[in-house]
């Protein structure tokens, strides 16, 4: 008769090779850590900068729904300002002196001149400003020099005359104001920089 296999009967002790095979020497389970770690600053890191990108993105589309909002009128406001223009052309064409004779003709500028403040506050309300730098220094970014005048009395550069007033939206140009500029005339003092004349010297050049 032939001896059947022998079934492991309970409370038999395991198989010492494999549990020896299944346990990790300290430094294996070391070596383990400090890869979980690696991992998991990784992960850390990804996390914070999509943080910061979703930050900016949402910081950029706020800013741009800023802008929009500011500037959604641009293109009716630089149509819508030439009316503006039409309310100070028909105040300049009354001739000086003749709506003081004729009470008709003087209650119409005044009611032209009402609508044209009017209109200007409106637009004011909605960021649109006028910009008549009449006796300030020319700016580029905002005056269109249509020529220049000699004046010796004035600084170079300074506005004599305003062909047409300009307008800004917001912090914007919304169209640049024609301008007569002067040329030649004292030059503007640096800042901190003392005159002849306030220095005690003679304006022939002579010391006082």
């Amino acid at each position: 008769m032939i001896d059947e296999t022998k079934k492991s009967e309970p409370g038999n002790a395991p198989d010492v090779d494999a549990a020896a095979s299944s346990e990790q020497s300290p430094a294996d389970l070391a070596a383990a850590v400090e890869t979980l770690k690696g991992q998991i600053d990784d992960l850390t890191d990804r996390l914070l900068r999509a943080h910061a990108e979703m930050d900016n993105l949402r910081k950029r589309a706020d800013r741009e729904k800023e802008e929009t909002a500011k500037y959604a009128i641009t293109r009716f406001a630089r149509d819508v300002v030439t009316v503006a223009d039409n309310f100070e052309r028909a105040v300049q064409a009354v001739p000086p002196g003749a709506a003081e004779q004729d009470s008709a003709l003087q209650s119409l500028v005044e009611g032209v001149s009402m609508t044209e403040r009017e209109f200007l506050n409106v637009l004011e309300r909605y960021g649109v400003k006028r910009v008549s730098p009449k006796g300030e220094m020319f700016n580029p970014h905002q005056h269109q020099a249509m020529m220049e005048m000699q004046n010796l009395e004035v600084a170079p550069g300074t506005i004599l005359e305003v062909f047409q007033p300009g307008y800004l939206i917001e912090d914007r140009i919304l169209r640049p104001a024609m301008v007569v500029v002067a040329k030649g005339g004292p030059r503007p003092a640096k800042p901190g920089e003392v005159s002849g004349s306030e220095a005690g010297e003679d304006p022939t050049g002579d010391p006082a």
